[in-house]
């Protein structure tokens, strides 16, 4: 890694320039003969938002997926999922080997330790493997049970093997690319496809950082900012020999994140129950159990998953409503899912709540929060609102789409979810390449913004007077 500093490899500057270079060959081999269904042509735009959409996994297309791809174009699409999520979940652990190979301050690199629960500063450099290793098994599990239920749709195990992969991995890495061309609509009775996906979706959403707390090595867990941001020289010391402790408390990253994915869950099943569980177009027509799993679909993929459980053209605005916070939010840090995560959002609720009542620090689940984290959510947070708004401006110019389908697509682009009200291949290829460019920046632009922010913390060495402008 300070071989890759010395040349100028800093992982702020690789993490785009690797997904434009990725975007990029993806096209490429979707645009040749191979990659398209005999009778079917591709051009470039067909290839590119494909290309851009599956590296991002995010799952919106212009063309559909079983009828347009062949085999081969297939392979690809399955193949960027698998690096686009892979990547995503590595980045902030390559991050965090950076930090730790000399760019940061010592307490920035025991933070670092903390963060991901490593034994010592070299086990670090052997998270990438555990990633993928966790990333393989669990998709492995998935697509051997989705491939018994597909062999009884499909009447070949050939043909189910690939179907049971595709959606694992689709599954799994929050991409929502599926092999039927009404999406998981046709399967919404079926519990055995049905929750082994939704099941894949959460776990891959979580983020990689609490298998590793749930899941320590040796089963065992590190001191660290998991306990709270505080480094004491026994820490340190521990530390830097890679000392283990007993087992304690969860780390507040790791309580948010699977609070806010049960509350979000609840608040999306809820929904579906309330305004969809008559609707003749969606949830309607049919029977109880197509009903409590279409419902239990609705809940978890538009957390970034993309799959359709029902027709969005046809839910009630309610509905839509309630999508747009899910898809806004997302998911955990360092895993699949998009959107500006869970716990940005309960950084600031927390930050709201404590000066609605006075008190001079913020606090989430019985620690303190710094003002830097405090800092970065709200950036994160003012940075999305920006970029949903600009593309909302400029696809309601580019294509003329009412109000809330473009909110729908765009905010759906941005997180990296995949849902659409049926719009996206009506578009022109103006508002297509809005949507690529917000597919990009919504997988990228939130993480690299959030790493140049920790890696380029200035102190001043002067202040200025203070004067307070009114507000409110």
């Amino acid at each position: 890694m300070r071989r890759f500093v010395r040349w100028g490899w800093h992982p702020v500057r690789v993490a785009p320039t690797a997904y434009a270079a990725g975007w990029l060959v993806g096209t490429g081999l979707l645009m040749l003969p191979i990659s398209t269904q005999p009778g079917r042509t591709t051009g470039w735009w067909e290839a590119s938002f494909t290309s851009m959409s599956a590296l991002c996994i995010t799952g919106l297309a212009i063309v559909d997926t079983p009828t347009h791809w062949s085999f081969f174009g297939q392979a690809v699409i399955l193949l960027l999922i698998q690096v686009g999520g892979f990547g995503i979940m590595t980045l902030s652990t390559l991050i965090m080997v950076q930090l730790v190979g000399g760019r940061a301050t010592l307490s920035q690199s025991l933070m670092a330790i903390g963060e991901t629960k490593a034994r010592s500063f070299g086990d670090l450099r052997g998270l990438p493997l555990r990633i993928l290793a966790t990333m393989l098994v669990a998709e492995a599990c998935v697509a051997t049970w989705l491939v018994v239920r597909f062999r009884m749709y499909t009447g070949s195990w050939g043909e189910a093997a690939w179907q049971g992969l595709f959606h694992a991995v689709s599954a799994f890495n929050n991409a929502g690319f599926s092999l039927y061309s009404t999406n998981l609509i046709g399967f919404n009775a079926d519990p055995w496809i049905m929750i082994p996906i939704c099941a894949a979706v959460v776990l891959g959403g979580l983020g990689f950082p609490i298998y590793i707390e749930l899941f320590p090595r040796g089963g065992r867990r590190v001191r660290g900012s998991a306990a709270g941001r505080t480094v004491t020289t026994a820490s340190v010391s521990e530390l830097l020999r890679g000392a283990e402790t007993p087992r304690r408390r969860l780390s507040v990253h790791a309580r948010l994140t699977v609070t806010g994915t049960l509350l979000l869950l609840a608040l999306g099943y809820a929904t579906f129950v309330a305004w969809e569980w008559t609707n003749p177009g969606t949830l309607g027509r049919t029977d109880v159990t197509g009903r409590l799993l279409g419902a239990l679909g609705g809940a978890v993929f538009p957390r970034t998953a993309g799959f359709n459980s029902i027709d969005y053209a046809a839910a009630t605005p309610q509905t839509i409503f309630v999508n747009y916070l899910l898809m806004f939010i997302g998911g955990g840090s360092a895993g699949t899912a998009g959107g500006v995560k869970i716990t940005t959002v309960f950084v600031l609720l927390a930050a709201a709540w404590g000066e609605l009542r006075g008190e001079t620090r913020t606090t989430l689940a019985g620690r303190a929060v710094s003002v830097p984290a405090q800092r970065q959510a709200f950036t994160v947070m003012v940075l999305a609102l920006v970029v949903v708004a600009a593309g909302v401006l400029v696809l309601l110019g580019t294509s003329g789409a009412p109000l809330p389908q473009a909110i729908f697509e765009v905010v759906s682009a941005f997180g990296t979810v995949g849902l659409s009200m049926n719009l996206t291949p009506t578009l022109p290829p103006a508002a297509w390449a809005t949507l690529m460019a917000l597919m990009y920046l919504g997988r990228v632009g939130v993480l690299s913004v959030v790493t140049a922010l920790t890696l380029q913390q200035r102190h001043r060495h002067y202040a200025y007077p203070e004067e307070d402008p009114l507000v409110g």
